[in-house]
């Protein structure tokens, strides 16, 4: 039984969400329209951050340098994000993918197993409207995830990055949003997608606090280890990872920091 969509192209892929992990089956890739396609379907699933993308190759004839690129390029991309990454699955093992970057098992049940069940209570999403009051709901979102994760160190800064975030959705991109929270080991990352693909502009110095950014943007960065901007065909997704270790280093900008 399905509890996520299952859509077909005539592309030749599947994306199945009603699995223990997304997967995605790639049964063939005829031309460069198709990878694009391909790329804009594995980011879909990305930008919602599962553990992890199982993608089925096992069925596509090979040479596929049209997949290969697409899968060298996605590494590249998104080399930084701290959401999922993808996991290749081919009984002819990772020797028939050369340079593409990504793990490789021989068939989806082996990858599933590898994996084990996903930690569903270690992440959570919250859909929101670009009004007043978003950024009051998402720091409930996070206080609450703090103190079930007991990370509670991580509720300041995490409250930062998701007041900024989300406040610029509700002031410059100005559509329905998805905040995204999830644990990393004894961190946890803090995103925001929206239907935009306006993306933040950060250029370590002072900026007007009226450009698309702005201040938000130099606060984030004072908080976080790392940020970034996932873009998407049809808008984005900036993220930040915070981690335990680095909560004394940001002690001075927290104390700053003026929530929206």
């Amino acid at each position: 039984m399905h509890n996520g969509a299952i859509m077909a192209s005539e592309l030749g892929h599947l994306v199945d969400r009603g699995s223990e992990y997304p997967l995605v089956r790639l049964t063939a890739l005829r031309d460069a329209e198709a990878a694009r396609t391909l790329r804009t379907a594995l980011l879909d699933v990305l930008a919602e951050q599962p553990e992890a993308v199982l993608v089925d190759v096992g069925q596509l004839p090979l040479p596929a340098p049209e997949t290969a690129a697409v899968l060298r390029e996605l590494r590249d991309e998104t080399a930084d994000w701290p959401g999922a990454h993808l996991i290749l699955c081919d009984a002819r093992g990772g020797e028939a993918w050369p340079g593409v970057g990504w793990p490789t098992w021989p068939s989806v049940p082996e990858a599933t197993t590898a994996l084990g069940k996903p930690d569903l209570d270690h992440r959570f999403t919250l859909e929101l409207e670009p009004a007043l009051g978003a950024a009051r709901r998402a720091r409930e979102l996070i206080t609450e995830a703090c103190a079930r994760w007991d990370r509670p160190d991580l509720a300041g800064p995490a409250c930062i990055v998701v007041t900024e975030l989300v406040n610029n959705v509700v002031v410059h991109a100005r559509t329905p949003m998805v905040v995204l929270v999830a644990t990393h080991g004894s961190g946890l990352s803090v995103a925001v997608r929206d239907r935009s693909t306006s993306v933040p502009t950060f250029s370590g110095s002072p900026v007007p606090p009226t450009s698309y950014g702005g201040r938000g943007m130099l606060l984030i960065d004072s908080v976080a280890d790392r940020w970034g901007t996932l873009r998407l065909d049809d808008g984005k997704t900036v993220w930040a990872l915070l981690s335990a270790d680095g909560n004394e280093a940001h002690e001075t900008s927290m104390r700053n920091a003026v929530r929206g």
